[in-house]
């Protein structure tokens, strides 16, 4: 005979996912790996020359960069003399301003801050966060994407994403030729939505650092650094590449921020049996060496390898606390989907939404997932309603809020026509008016009309033939009659001149002034501290159109 009982869980969501036992000696294991090296520092005449139980001589690309850049050297002896538990309470205990913890965090080795993780449950890590991240107020990043690398229905997704409350958009493409179409598309449709949201277009490097100098994106994201000197090596990289990189994008005033993630290196065959967190560790040392204002982590696109071992979920939120104990913005994943279970993907994302984090999400996809280009999105645009009562349930500020239908719809088809008219002004292929109206109520790709590719494709190659940069796309939309598009997108290419958006975790509101941990710093110290919900953010994120009014009731 078979239990029944059995039988119905055996066919439950969560056991379609793919588990596996700890493997330390290959980097299968979250955290604490019996093969992790043991916290150590020596510094002789201001230089570290014993790092994590290695001499200089022993260092590798990674031990050299961290040792010379990414330690507060006149600080780490002492530090390094502390007790783990000792640091992971100050982390905890409201009475220890942020400030001071730094003091302590900015000294310490990769091992030590590793070490540190080992100590703290899920919640109090999540009571650090809420201490620990770098811009008191929380907010949130999506992605825009779609199938057919649609520019109509890009800005149209992007008019509502913005509309819905996120300060950063993120696109990709199917076609990498297409990537000038989807950053003008999101550019465009993102200001239309929302005044001062920021943009970028993932792609290859050189590829994602020319249409940023053409000020068609903002910001940049995807430039990804790694835990082990073989995996950097066989990315044809190594710290001071990716720093000389980031100094590209500074130079032109646009933010940027590295990638890294548990995972990546024991998919990658290079783990050197450590655990996920230390090697996630050494990339965060490695983007505070290169003077990055901040990191997208969480494990990101590589979350069902942790996700697949005991603690893996607990490791994701120490890693993104661990970046923002080095005073690093972290815009914290939650952006793969991983789970056949719908509860196991809530979970994986509430330990973020509750403290708050720079990015709850460093990509919620604003489209059905069928049309998410990276693979998938752990949230995605069927789940806004769910998303939006979970933070009215529990009275949290996780970056969107309830949208009116018209509004929405009236953006979309502002945003689809003013694509049409940048198009038409600079003699790319026409953009028809059965496509603006089917951007304007399209739920995906698969309400859109085909466009021809090849075409597109043509035209893409010719913008950047051309040199068209942003300050173009600005005319065009003035010419069309789209002033205040025009207007608001100067501004913000404005911005690229002043640096501002340099500043650690920066955003625009919606009047483009800069919020930033310089002057949105996190000072949070107990009850009634820190970011507080307003009454007016309150009445936007509470109001949701299906809550009956009890007065209207007879």
């Amino acid at each position: 005979m078979k239990s029944k009982r059995f039988e119905v869980l055996g066919d439950r969501p969560v056991n379609k996912d793919g588990y596996i036992k700890e493997w330390p000696e290959k980097g299968l294991i979250a955290m604490d790996s019996p093969l992790d090296p043991k916290p150590s520092v020596k510094v002789v005449n201001g230089k570290i020359v014993e790092l994590d139980g290695k001499k200089e001589a022993d260092f590798d690309l990674l031990d050299s960069f961290i040792a010379n850049y990414g330690i507060n050297i006149e600080n780490a002896e002492k530090v390094m003399a502390m007790d783990s538990r000792e640091i992971a309470k100050m982390l905890v205990d409201i009475n220890i301003s942020r400030d001071e913890v730094k003091k302590v965090t900015l000294s310490l080795t990769p091992a030590k801050a590793a070490q540190v993780m080992t100590h703290m449950t899920v919640l109090e890590m999540m009571m650090a966060v809420n201490k620990m991240r770098a811009r008191r107020t929380p907010s949130n990043q999506c992605h825009v994407t779609n199938l057919k690398d649609n520019p109509v229905q890009i800005a149209a997704d992007a008019a509502e994403a913005a509309l819905r409350g996120f300060s950063e958009q993120e696109t990709t493409v199917g076609i990498v030729r297409y990537a000038p179409f989807n950053a003008l598309a999101l550019l465009v449709g993102a200001q239309v939505g929302r005044p001062g949201v920021l943009t970028q277009c993932a792609v290859e490097e050189a590829t994602e650092l020319l249409l940023g100098m053409r000020a068609l994106t903002n910001y940049a994201e995807t430039v990804s650094v790694y835990g082990t000197e073989q995996v950097f090596i066989d990315g044809d990289d190594t710290p001071w590449s990716k720093t000389f990189l980031a100094s590209a994008y500074a130079s032109r005033g646009l933010k940027m921020r590295y990638t890294s993630g548990s995972g990546s290196e024991v998919l990658m065959g290079y783990a050197e049996g450590c655990s996920m967190l230390y090697l996630e560790t050494r990339c965060l040392f490695v983007t505070k060496g290169a003077g990055v204002q901040g990191i997208q982590n969480g494990s990101v696109s590589c979350v069902g390898v942790p996700g697949g071992v005991p603690g893996g979920v607990r490791e994701i939120l120490a890693e993104n606390l661990v970046a923002m104990m080095l005073d690093l913005e972290c815009a914290s994943s939650n952006d793969q989907t991983f789970t056949h279970s719908d509860l196991r993907r809530v979970s994986r994302s509430l330990m973020q939404m509750i403290p708050g984090t720079d990015f709850i999400c460093s990509g919620y996809s604003s489209t059905p997932n069928y049309d998410n280009m990276f693979a998938g999105s752990n949230w995605d645009a069927e789940d806004y309603d769910d998303w939006n009562i979970i933070q009215r349930d529990l009275k949290i500020d996780a970056g969107l809020h309830p949208v009116d239908k018209d509004e929405v719809i009236k953006a979309r088809n502002k945003a689809a026509r003013a694509i049409q008219g940048i198009f038409d002004a600079l003699g790319f292929p026409e953009v028809t008016d059965e496509e603006v109206e089917a951007a304007t109520y399209a739920h995906g790709s698969k309400d859109m009309p085909a466009r021809d590719v090849v075409t597109d494709l043509k035209a893409a190659q010719e913008l950047m033939t051309r040199g068209i940069t942003g300050i173009d796309l600005v005319k065009a939309l003035k010419t069309k009659g789209f002033d205040d598009v025009a207007s608001d997108l100067l501004q913000v290419l404005k911005l690229r001149v002043s640096g501002d958006l340099l500043h650690t975790s920066a955003i625009l509101d919606g009047d483009f002034n800069v919020i930033s941990a310089v002057n949105d710093r996190n000072n949070y110290s107990g009850p009634g501290t820190g970011y507080q919900i307003s009454d007016e953010r309150w009445e936007k994120i509470s109001n949701i159109p299906n809550a009956i009014d009890p007065t209207t009731i007879k």
